[in-house]
């Protein structure tokens, strides 16, 4: 595992953008798989003590992953994941909200598009995220960006596990 990948976390609250650039010393193929597997997200995606739990995923545009991040205590925050575009291995956007049990949202949401690419066997990640709301963004944002950034140290250890089977 390399130790000098890249990593970038830009706020542009005057466009109510959140930009992230994460490099992963891994194949593309494994990386996309992390992203769109709803087995593979559940074991990175929630920031510990969180877990996060899917409760049905079907990654194709116009499909939906609804999961919730799951407290130490037992607490479930639920969210609702719509796909609206997919280029296998290379880019994909969905619209996410918070939502209840119940898959009703919570809106405003946030617009994430995600791209990949791979050079030398690094691939990198960027992902830019639209808030529908500044409140929202400012709401979230430290929350967000400390969870965030541990998830993705989630999933550079489970990547590592799985490039060494």
């Amino acid at each position: 595992m390399k130790n000098n990948l890249a990593f970038d976390f830009t706020v542009d609250k005057a466009a109510q953008m959140v930009y992230i650039t994460r490099e992963f010393d891994a194949p593309l193929s494994l990386v996309w798989d992390a992203f769109t597997t709803a087995e593979l997200l559940d074991q990175w995606v929630a920031p510990a003590p969180f877990t996060a739990r899917t409760k049905h995923m079907n990654f194709e545009v116009g499909g939906k992953r609804f999961y919730a991040m799951v407290s130490p205590d037992g607490t479930e925050s639920w969210a609702i994941q719509q796909f609206t575009s997919i280029t296998p291995h290379a880019h994909f956007k969905m619209f996410n909200a918070f939502a209840d049990k119940d898959e009703n949202p919570q809106l405003p949401g946030s617009e994430w598009d995600y791209s990949f690419s791979e050079h030398d066997g690094i691939t990198t990640v960027r992902i830019s995220i639209y808030n529908e709301s500044l409140e929202r963004l400012e709401r979230i944002l430290a929350g967000f960006q400390q969870g965030f950034t541990a998830s993705l140290v989630n999933l550079e250890q489970l990547l590592d596990t799985l490039s060494k089977k």
